[in-house]
């Protein structure tokens, strides 16, 4: 969902440089490069190891949630990415989101999106008790998978960060990925195809019905 349907990054970076520079340290893609798409916890002992903050993991998310709420009900779709939803959609194209979000900020960040988030037959969250381990582990994509009934050589995952792509591989899914601009597209050598925006997505080269 971050970074891949909804513009959400931009605010995760716009929040947590304003965290960090009050110790005089920058958040850049060195550092956030290693954090998008794993669970929050996660990236938090990463953050603060990385940059040497003086606050512990625990007091960043408290500080960065309060930051993050007030922000991403505003959050925009990016490029072809309802269009591709809808229709898969109406092609009755099975389709699921796999989100390291807990379940409460997916709503929150779905708000003005919900007309087209609501064609989704599955949606896992990060806080869902099936999920044992966090991406890069494949549980999520393995849970998805289960839930729309479906194998998982037969799933296409749709991902922006390494961690995901990793994750989709090892669930044993094609990955198509939609890297930022601003990642080392060295990093995603291992997918299936590597897309600047989901408006580049040709649905027939999988063996989907195409757009009209």
């Amino acid at each position: 969902m971050d970074g891949l349907l909804l513009d959400t990054e931009i605010i995760y970076t716009e929040v947590t440089q304003r965290i960090v520079g009050r110790f005089g340290r920058v958040f850049d893609w060195s550092i956030k490069g290693n954090m998008i798409g794993r669970p929050s916890e996660e990236a938090a002992k990463y953050l603060v190891g990385a940059l040497d903050l003086p606050i512990t993991a625990k007091q960043y998310i408290e500080e960065r949630e309060v930051l993050l709420r007030q922000k991403f009900s505003d959050c925009r779709a990016l490029a072809g990415a309802e269009r591709l939803i809808r229709h898969l959609d109406a092609n009755n194209i099975p389709i699921a989101v796999a989100t390291s979000s807990n379940r409460d900020l997916f709503e929150l960040k779905t708000t003005n999106h919900m007309d087209w988030f609501r064609l989704f037959n599955v949606v896992v969250t990060g806080d869902d008790p099936d999920i044992l381990n966090g991406k890069p582990a494949p549980d999520i994509f393995l849970v998805a998978a289960k839930r729309l009934d479906i194998e998982s050589s037969a799933a296409l995952v749709f991902e922006d960060a390494p961690s995901g792509l990793q994750a989709g591989l090892d669930a044993g899914m094609q990955v198509i990925t939609v890297p930022d601009h601003n990642m080392d597209k060295e990093r995603y050598r291992r997918a299936t195809r590597v897309l600047n925006s989901l408006e580049q997505f040709t649905p027939s080269d999988f063996g989907l019905p195409d757009y009209h």
